[in-house]
């Protein structure tokens, strides 16, 4: 059978170029408008490999629609968007991309940090509006990110990442993590906490963690309740580990101070969504991994993991369950 790639993103043409030395191609047209669904699974009806990211559902309808589909390569680390139980049973092989987005992401992450501690966002705007008039003592105070309490829930390679950043700024460092890794407290002099006592002791509390049945939901109205009202709440993971009431109604009722998010339950927000409204909310769209290096790269290693399984070559990064 003739190989057929079908990618459901527009890709810059060079990297495109290494596949069509073995495959026919079928790319859909645009970088920022996804592909709608039902073509997507009438064009993957005779796909052989599909290069999707997290806004395609790879379901049992999508393998229904896809009978000879072999492999799945994925532009993004995680994998929430893709039945891999239901993959792994039609020996559909899987891919992500890994290593290579951890640094940027945790970088994001910081910056989203830093911009809600110091309410940079709220000062752009005072300037931008004519507000600026004189200076005050008080003016736009915001919090101190050195010497405060930051806790790190999800302690992966983008939590390590992000706990490697804050050795410069005097913080003290917890996290928790489904299990402990002592190593990683003795290299980056952090401590380990119940979920509990982690959202009760943080002054920020960064959610770096993936998305599973456990952690879905897991910063609701008990979570909040249980922290500082003076903490802030950074999202580089998924929008769905936070029940998105909940924090509206933690933070208008001075529970918590606010957030700063990368991800949201649904993507895009919807214009009307009560985030956009307050100003202790930072909300941007999914760009954890967004510098040009880190994106060349994750699309690189998305081209090689297809090269490898038209190969039937061992890809470089398969998704194991």
């Amino acid at each position: 059978m003739e190989e057929k790639v079908l990618i459901s993103r527009k890709l810059p043409e060079k990297f495109v170029q290494q596949i069509e030395n073995l495959a026919k191609v079928k790319m859909w047209d645009s970088e920022l408008e996804p592909m709608p669904r039902a073509q997507f699974l009438e064009e993957a009806k005779d796909a052989t490999i599909v290069i999707t990211t997290l806004s395609e559902k790879i379901d049992e309808i999508f393998f229904e629609a896809a009978p000879n589909v072999k492999g799945v390569v994925n532009l993004a680390v995680g994998f929430d968007n893709i039945d891999l139980e239901l993959a792994h049973e039609k020996k559909v092989i899987v891919t992500n991309t890994p290593e290579v987005l951890t640094e940027t992401t945790a970088e994001l992450g910081f910056s989203l940090m830093l911009t809600a501690a110091r309410r940079i966002v709220e000062a752009v705007e005072y300037v931008q509006d004519g507000e600026w008039k004189s200076w005050g003592p008080y003016l736009l105070a915001g919090q101190d990110v050195h010497g405060s309490t930051v806790g790190i829930y999800g302690m992966g390679a983008i939590g390590e990442a992000f706990a490697r950043r804050l050795l410069g700024f005097n913080c003290k460092v917890l996290y928790h993590n489904r299990s402990r890794k002592e190593e990683a407290e003795q290299r980056l002099n952090v401590e380990y906490r119940s979920f509990e006592e982690l959202l009760e002791e943080s002054d920020f509390v960064v959610c770096t963690a993936p998305l599973t049945p456990e952690t879905k939901g897991i910063f609701n109205k008990d979570a909040f309740e249980k922290m500082k009202n003076s903490a802030i709440l950074i999202n580089i993971g998924r929008g769905p580990h936070i029940v998105e009431n909940d924090l509206v109604d933690a933070i208008n009722n001075n529970e918590i101070l606010g957030a700063a998010l990368d991800v949201v339950e649904k993507e895009p927000i919807a214009n009307d969504h009560p985030f956009l409204k307050m100003d202790q909310v930072i909300v941007v769209p999914h760009i954890g991994s967004s510098s040009l290096k880190t994106r060349n790269k994750m699309v690189q290693l998305c081209v090689d993991n297809t090269i490898q399984i038209i190969k039937g070559d061992e890809p470089l990064t398969p998704v194991k369950i």
